[in-house]
């Protein structure tokens, strides 16, 4: 099954974009990996990342001139970028990393360990952004229905809402019981979780 979180992995030589893919695959992400500059910035037209690692040293469009056309773009500005080298730690490389947007800078060959616990840090907080959107739209939805059908109308609507989350976990609870499985349980509890969280940020 398909991770909801993407990460893409861009560099030229595929055998450390293998190595990558080991390194991260105990975390709920899918990797796609790119071996150019131009890939990548193609691969971002079309799918949502939650992070970026980004080799410095490719031939024709290396790292610093990629993540300048990443940072360049409203639709992915905001995408965190850990810059990837083999080029030593040098202070002024590491400088031009960070001036060119990088969230952060590693040299290799990197610690295994370190580059996942600091890939998970932002795969969580894209998920938490995730999730306060999610909130924010349900919100949103709440107050217009409000404002175009009365207050009580919009409070109304919502309540139904939570209700029928509601019942979708009590019937999952209701397969268990069963003995039947009930796949979607993790799914339908964390959007019941979702339009509590709404209703609480919103009293």
């Amino acid at each position: 099954m398909p991770n909801d979180t993407r990460i893409l992995a861009v560099d030229d030589r595929e055998e450390n974009l293998t190595a990558l893919a080991a390194v991260l695959d105990a975390l709920p992400v899918d990797v796609v990996p790119v071996t150019s500059g131009q890939a990548a910035l193609k691969e971002l037209l079309n799918d949502d990342f939650a992070l970026i690692l980004l080799d410095v040293v490719m031939p024709e469009m290396d790292g610093f001139e990629t993540a300048g056309h990443i940072k360049s773009r409203p639709r992915t500005r905001d995408i965190p970028i850990i810059f990837l080298t083999a080029g030593g730690g040098s202070g002024e490389q590491a400088f031009r990393g960070y001036s060119a947007g990088a969230a952060d800078y590693l040299t290799k060959p990197f610690d295994p360990w370190l580059l996942r616990a600091k890939v998970s840090v932002f795969v969580d907080l894209h998920r938490r952004n995730l999730q306060l959107q999610r909130q924010a739209k349900l919100l949103r939805q709440s107050l217009t229905e409000g404002e175009e059908g009365g207050a009580l109308s919009g409070c109304e609507r919502f309540l139904s809402a939570l209700d029928e989350r509601l019942q979708r976990v009590e019937e999952d609870a209701a397969r268990i019981r069963a003995g039947e499985p009930a796949d979607d349980l993790g799914d339908h509890v964390a959007e019941l979780r979702l339009a509590l969280d709404a209703l609480s940020a919103g009293t």
